[in-house]
C-alpha cells in the first residue's frame, strides 16, 4: 500500500495540543491531502487551535466522541487512514477520576479499531506514550521491553495499545504505534508543567514544583514531535512500534530554572508542593528505530523553550480564557 493512495486522513483529537499542531504541520506539508478532525471538545479541546486552518477547503471538523460508534462509522467509511491522538492525558486527573480514562482511552480506541477493520482502512497510526513502560533508573527503554505502567493514565494507554496490537495480529489491521516522550510547545493546555509554569510566571504567580524537582523527563518540542509522527506515518512498517525520544533529558527543576531565566524571574518564584501519588522518577526511550527511518530533531531544547515562552507571551488572550 503506497502513501500516494492515502488521500483522506481522519484525525482524532485534532483540537487538542499535539493533534492541532499536527494538523497545521500536515496540511502545510501536504496541501493536496484532506483532513477530517473528530474531536469531542472536552475542556482541553479548543477550536481556536485550528485558526487559519478552519477555512481550508481540504479541512473538515466534526464534533463527536470516539466512543460513539455512529459518528465514528460515518467518518471512517470515507477515510483512507486514521491518526489517533484523542485521549485523556493528564496524570493528576487520572488519579482523581480514573474511570473517564478507561472509557475514553480504552473503549474509545476499541470503537475506532472495530470501525477501521470494518471499513478496510489502509493505515491506523496509534499515538501512545513513553509512560507505558513505567519508570527507568538508567538506560532507555526499547520497543521490545515489557510494559509496566504505573498511573491510571499510562495503564489506560497501555491497555489501548494492547487491544490495538491484537487487531493487527488477529485481523491484519494495518497498525503502527508510536510512543511519544514529554511534548511541549504552543497551544498546550495550561495544566501541564511547561504552559502552567510559563503562564503563572507571566501572571507574577509562583510555580508549583513537586518536591525538589528531581524527577527526570525526556523533552521534545511539538514541531519535532509532529515531524517524527509524520516520518512514521509515511515510512514506518505496519505492525511495528516506534519510540519518539526527547531531544534531551532534564530534571523538572532544570526546566523550571530555564523558564525562570527566560522570563527574568528568580527562584523565589518556586513553590514546593507534595509529589503526586505514584510519581514516576524517570522516563527515557531509545530512538534508534525512528532514526533508522531518517528522522532527526530540528530544535535544541534551548531554542524550543525560548519559542514556547515567546508564543505564550504573544498569545495571552488564548491562555487567559482557559485559566479562568
Amino acid at each position: 500500500m503506497t502513501n500516494e493512495s492515502i488521500d483522506k486522513i481522519l484525525i482524532t483529537g485534532g483540537a487538542g495540543f499535539i493533534g492541532s499542531n499536527f494538523i497545521h504541520y500536515f496540511l502545510k506539508k501536504y496541501p493536496e491531502k484532506t483532513v477530517v478532525n473528530l474531536d469531542k471538545l472536552t475542556y482541553c479541546g479548543n477550536l481556536e487551535n485550528l485558526k487559519g486552518i478552519d477555512t481550508y477547503p481540504n479541512y473538515k471538523f466534526a464534533q463527536g466522541d470516539i466512543c460513539d460508534e455512529k459518528i465514528v462509522d460515518s467518518l471512517m467509511k470515507d477515510a483512507d487512514a486514521i491518526i489517533h491522538f484523542a485521549a485523556e492525558s493528564h496524570v493528576d486527573n487520572s488519579i482523581k477520576d480514573p474511570l473517564i480514562f478507561t472509557k475514553t482511552n480504552v473503549l474509545g480506541t476499541h470503537v475506532l479499531l472495530e470501525s477501521a477493520k470494518q471499513h478496510g482502512l489502509k493505515k491506523f497510526l496509534h499515538i501512545s506514550t513513553d509512560e507505558v513502560y513505567g519508570s527507568i533508573k538508567e538506560g532507555s527503554f526499547k520497543e521490545t521491553d515489557p510494559l509496566s505502567p504505573s498511573s491510571p493514565y499510562s495503564s489506560s494507554k497501555a491497555a489501548a495499545e494492547l487491544i490495538a496490537r491484537s487487531f493487527y495480529h488477529t485481523f491484519d489491521l494495518p497498525l503502527i504505534v508510536v510512543r511519544l516522550s514529554n511534548t511541549f510547545g504552543p497551544r498546550q493546555y495550561p495544566e501541564k508543567l511547561v504552559p502552567l509554569f510559563v503562564t503563572n510566571l507571566l501572571e507574577n504567580k509562583k510555580v508549583p514544583l513537586m518536591g525538589k524537582g528531581e524527577n527526570i523527563r525526556s523533552w521534545i518540542y511539538v514541531e519535532d514531535a509532529c515531524s517524527a509522527i509524520d516520518t512514521v506515518f509515511q515510512n514506518g512498517a505496519v505492525g511495528e512500534i516506534y519510540n519518539i525520544p526527547g531531544t534531551g533529558e532534564l530534571k523538572n527543576v532544570e526546566v523550571t530554572k530555564m523558564l525562570l531565566s527566560l522570563l527574568g524571574k528568580d527562584e523565589s518564584s518556586i513553590e514546593e508542593i507534595p509529589h503526586r501519588l505514584g510519581h514516576d522518577f524517570r522516563y527515557s526511550v531509545d530512538g534508534s528505530k525512528l532514526a533508522a527511518l531518517g528522522w532527526k530533531a530540528s530544535y535544541s531544547l534551548e531554542k524550543a523553550f525560548a519559542e514556547t515562552v515567546s508564543w505564550y507571551q504573544k498569545n495571552e488572550e488564548w491562555w487567559r480564557k482557559l485559566k479562568k
